[in-house]
């Protein structure tokens, strides 16, 4: 699969926890019995969900670029994989964009969000600075029993993610795909968030 997540002596498919790659591996070649969560262990206080937004048509096709039907289904998938695997979310904010908001309703729709906002600052190209700022101040990162989601774009999220990881904007520590989730949690200092896992919709 071309969608890997780089750091230090890692390399790690996009769906699979590192220490627990070859597990997931296995069960998708299986498909019986119960699905399992999406942490095995259930050791990860995941807080923070940043999902880019399902595939849309293009601006050729349609300057507002809906979701396509392929887009639409996959965030669907998805959002069932969260339900299923027992994934609590509380709180989702996107951007104004179209496809952005389709995917949040999505996601909200399949896995039970509470709340959906629009928010301003999440464009493609926005500064990340301030979202990062806001969202370590939110006491929903902070809250293992919380669950907030950020639907949005690229760069966007691949340069945020970067930031809350790494302090480093350009440190490009995962790779994001249409639909997919990338789940992060705290460090125990506090000081940056780490990447817990990643889900794909070829996994869900």
């Amino acid at each position: 699969r071309d969608a890997r997540r780089e750091g230090p002596g890692r390399n790690v498919t996009l769906g699979e926890t590192p220490a627990r790659a070859h597990r997931v591996r296995r069960w998708e070649g299986r498909r019986r019995g119960p699905r399992p969560p999406l942490d095995p262990e259930g050791a990860i206080p995941v807080t923070l969900y940043l999902v880019q937004h399902g595939v849309a048509a293009p601006e050729s096709e349609d300057p507002a670029r809906p979701l396509t039907s392929a887009g639409r289904a996959e965030a669907e998938r998805v959002a069932a994989r969260l339900r299923a695997a027992g994934v609590h979310l509380d709180r989702c904010l996107h951007s104004d964009k179209l496809r952005a908001r389709q995917t949040a309703e999505i996601v909200a729709a399949g896995a039970g969000v509470e709340t959906v906002e629009e928010r301003a600052g999440l464009h493609p190209s926005d500064p990340v600075a301030p979202v990062a700022a806001e969202l370590r101040a939110d006491p929903a990162v902070a809250d293992p029993e919380a669950g907030l989601v950020v639907v949005g774009h690229l760069p966007f999220l691949d340069r945020l993610a970067s930031l809350l990881v790494t302090g480093d904007e350009g440190a490009a520590v995962v790779r994001f795909r249409n639909a997919g989730v990338v789940a992060l949690v705290p460090t125990p200092d506090g000081a940056h968030l780490s990447v817990a896992w990643v889900l794909v919709p070829d996994l869900a």
